[in-house]
Formats: C-alpha cells, sequence, structure tokens
C-alpha cells in the first residue's frame, strides 16, 4: 500500500508499506527513528558500533529514551564536570570515557539528576526527577557502559560500582480506581450530559456518541491509551466479531468485541463520525476523529477522561482520573466478578502475573464481606 503524507514543510513523505501495521504506526515510528538519528548524529562517534546494539536490541521507543539520556549525560559533563574540555557532546573523547568512574556515575544520579536547575533568560526552572526516572536514566547509563567494555573500547566495566536506586513497591490499597456505582454514574453523565455547564454542553453534543465509545472501551478491555488512540475502523470485523489491537513492543492481538461495545461504536459511527469523503487521507481510517476531522491525539482523549472522571469524583478537571486508571477500573472489576486471575492477565496483556494480583487484592473487600456473614460463634453472652 502506498500512501503520501504532507508533512509541515514543503516535503512529503511516501509510505510503501507491504505489512499488515496501519500506514499511521508507520509513520508514527519513523518519526520516532528520525530523532534517534537525530539524536546520534550530536554524540561520540565512537558510540556507533552502541547504536546499532540499540537498533537491532530494544524497541525503538526504549532507543530514544535511551539515547535522550545519554546525551544529557553528555551534556552534564560539558556544563558541570572538568571531565572534558569538548564545547559539544560530539566532540568528548574515548578518554574522557575511560576517565569515568562509578563514583561519578552515583554522583550524577543521586545527586545531580535528583534535582537540577535549568537557567533561561529571565528565570530559573527546578527540574525534580523521581525514581523511576533515576532507575531508567541508570539502566541507560549501564547498556552504553557495559556494550563499550564488552567492545575493549574502555578497560573497566564500572557498572558493578553503581548504586541501587530503591523503587516503591506497589501497594494494592494505592492504586485508585473506579468504584462499580461511579461507573455507572459516569456513563450516565457521558451520555446525558447533566453535569456539564451550559458551555461545556455546546461541545459536548458535538462529541457525546464519540466520548461514551472511548470511555466503554477503557472500561470494557483496560486498553492502554496508545492502543485506543491507534484504533481505526478498518480494526474492526463486526461480522466475525472482533477487532485488531497493537500492543507494546510490536504485538499484534485479536481481541472478541461484546454487545456493549459494538453498539457504541456503530452509534458513534452512524450517527457523529465525519463521513470518510470530508475526512484528508491520512486521518480517512482513524476510528475517533477531533472536530477538526483528524485522528485525536493523545493529549485530547487523557484530557476527555479527566473531564468525565472529575465529574464524579466532584474534583476538578486537572485532578480527573487518568485513562491508566480505568485499566485499573477493568481489572478491578474484572476479578471481582470472579474471573481468573490468569485470563485478566491475558486480557490486559501484562507481562507478569503479579501485575495483576496487586488487583486481585481489591477482593479483600467481598473476603471481608464472606467472612462478616459467615459466623460460627454467637458474638452475644449468654446470661447464667
Amino acid at each position: 500500500m502506498r500512501t503520501h503524507i504532507k508533512t509541515n514543510s514543503d516535503k512529503t513523505i511516501r509510505i510503501h508499506n507491504k505489512s499488515n501495521i496501519p500506514d499511521f504506526l508507520v509513520l508514527q515510528k519513523q518519526k520516532m527513528i528520525q530523532k534517534c538519528i537525530d539524536i546520534e548524529s550530536k554524540l561520540p562517534s565512537f558510540l556507533s558500533d552502541f547504536f546499532l546494539f540499540l537498533k537491532s536490541s530494544v524497541a525503538t521507543s526504549t532507543r530514544l529514551a535511551y539515547l535522550e539520556d545519554i546525551h544529557f549525560f553528555c551534556l552534564y559533563l560539558i556544563k558541570e564536570t572538568n571531565k572534558t574540555d569538548a564545547e559539544s557532546p560530539s566532540h568528548i573523547s574515548l578518554d574522557t570515557f575511560e576517565d569515568i568512574t562509578a563514583k561519578d556515575i552515583n554522583f550524577f544520579l543521586g545527586q545531580y539528576c535528583s534535582r537540577y536547575v535549568i537557567e533561561g533568560d529571565q528565570s530559573f526552572k527546578v527540574m525534580e526527577n523521581h525514581q523511576r526516572s533515576l532507575a531508567r536514566k541508570k539502566s541507560s547509563l549501564s547498556v552504553m557502559f557495559k556494550n563499550l567494555f564488552r567492545d575493549d573500547l574502555i578497560s573497566k566495566n564500572i557498572t558493578d560500582g553503581f548504586n541501587p536506586i530503591q523503587l516503591p513497591k506497589p501497594q494494592p490499597d494505592a492504586i485508585k480506581r473506579l468504584e462499580i456505582d461511579e461507573v455507572v454514574k459516569l456513563l450516565d453523565a457521558v451520555e446525558n450530559g447533566d453535569l456539564l455547564t451550559d458551555k461545556a454542553k455546546k461541545y459536548w453534543e458535538k462529541t457525546k456518541y464519540r466520548d461514551r465509545a472511548i470511555l466503554v472501551l477503557f472500561l470494557t478491555y483496560g486498553l492502554r491509551l496508545n492502543e485506543l488512540q491507534q484504533l481505526n475502523i478498518s480494526s474492526f470485523n463486526f461480522n466475525r466479531g472482533e477487532f485488531k489491537l497493537y500492543r507494546k513492543r510490536g504485538k499484534e492481538s485479536l481481541m472478541p468485541i461484546n454487545y456493549s461495545c459494538e453498539e457504541v461504536i456503530k452509534d458513534y459511527i452512524h450517527y457523529e463520525r465525519v463521513p470518510d469523503e470530508n475526512v484528508s487521507a491520512e486521518h480517512q481510517d482513524a476510528l475517533f476523529l477531533s472536530l477538526q476531522k483528524r485522528r485525536m491525539t493523545i493529549r485530547a482523549i487523557r484530557n476527555m477522561v479527566k473531564k468525565y472522571t472529575s465529574l464524579i469524583l466532584g474534583t476538578s478537571a486537572k485532578n480527573g482520573y487518568s485513562p491508566h486508571k480505568l485499566r485499573a477500573t477493568a481489572a478491578t472489576a474484572l476479578i471481582q466478578q470472579g474471573f481468573s486471575i490468569f485470563d485478566v492477565q491475558n486480557l490486559m496483556d501484562h507481562d507478569n502475573v503479579t501485575t495483576t494480583q496487586l488487583y486481585a487484592a481489591h477482593k479483600k473487600d467481598a473476603k471481608r464481606e464472606l467472612v462478616k456473614n459467615f459466623e460460627w460463634v454467637d458474638g452475644k453472652n449468654d446470661e447464667s
């Protein structure tokens, strides 16, 4: 399949796609790859074998994240240390990396990265990283230094001396999700618009079928945000009762579609979605469109979900629940309904069942109610 897509420049990107992957996902990946290439051109040339390693060994998104971390580290060496006289990351010498010790990395991660300041023309911006961000940066540097040591570019493997970064253990009680009665109120709110302001209702009138379909899909399948955003009309085969998902690391998955989801999607397409002839070729197959007749962005979907959940929670739109909280809601509800934890793991595409078990912990309320109503001993004292 050949697709021509106009970019912000005068150039047109031509996609010659012989795979089953939709053109827009091919384009999305190509944009990430181009970002990787751009960053690589700014880094030292002796890292070329490492770049090749990343290209063939990790997902494109991970490759990009690692390269961004390493570029940030190189800028730190130039601006914050006396390790190098280089004026740009590309000019840093291999000798500089040879001289770096585990102690230097520990200081960078533990002291500098935890909180640093970016100075602007008229203000200072304080940047603070949480433990997960620090762990990711540590991983990026560990992979790079191990690769340099393996290729005999540096004489020692300093990664064994990196300090551990303690990540907070997920607590089941801290998982935020909607209760069943709140889900009912949420779907009523998007269907009737009763909780919206008069101004918001004008927008709701144009998007109510779309928004309802999005929320029902999130709550039924526990989809990730990007999985929903990537859905196409061609993803759905209503005759066979299934639709195709593109999950993490490029995995394809066929999902069965139930009556509720089929109805809300068909209602949206029939009553509200713009006809294909009024949509540009680039966005014609996209299932969920904005009022600008373009595929809805990640940000727009997140803001929509936050808006409706905030009405139910009685808070501001900023503090409403994200789509990931609806994913948690779906997982918890399925387990509370008695479905196997392994079946839920498969539906949610969890790599490890221990992730799914976090949602199973919420069954403790049901256990408490069960035991409360199953007493062997009368609690009242008999009078003698």
